[in-house]
């Protein structure tokens, strides 16, 4: 199937570090941080990040989380309703920006 996104080029992320390795360094060090075991474990960390990657559409995130949520024995029913969390969340957002609209409408008919 042909996509505008390549899925071999997940592959690639690390070439990101190439120009900027300091910098990706710190990313990575920051990344692996934040996915160690903490308050939330693992698991938990890998649906909240499928869920994030649906709302932002980030193909190789929701391609590389739903490998993790998988592998962390995430059923597809708790992904499917963690991305229904995460459409909740971004339909309500576009709903109140909303308001602003609402607001110029009545700016205007002053």
């Amino acid at each position: 199937m042909e996509t505008y996104y390549n899925p071999e080029d997940l592959d690639k992320f690390s070439t990101m570090g190439e120009e900027a390795p300091e910098l990706w360094d710190l990313y990575m060090a920051y990344y692996g941080k934040v996915f160690a075991e903490g308050a939330l474990t693992a698991r938990e960390k890998a649906i909240v990040a499928l869920a994030v990657a649906a709302a932002v559409q980030c193909p190789y995130c929701i391609d590389s989380y739903t490998q993790s949520c998988l592998e962390k024995g995430v059923t597809e029913e708790q992904m499917t309703e963690a991305i229904h969390v995460a459409n909740a969340i971004r339909g309500g957002a576009a709903l109140v920006h909303g308001v602003q609209m609402k607001n110029v409408v009545k700016q205007l008919e002053m």
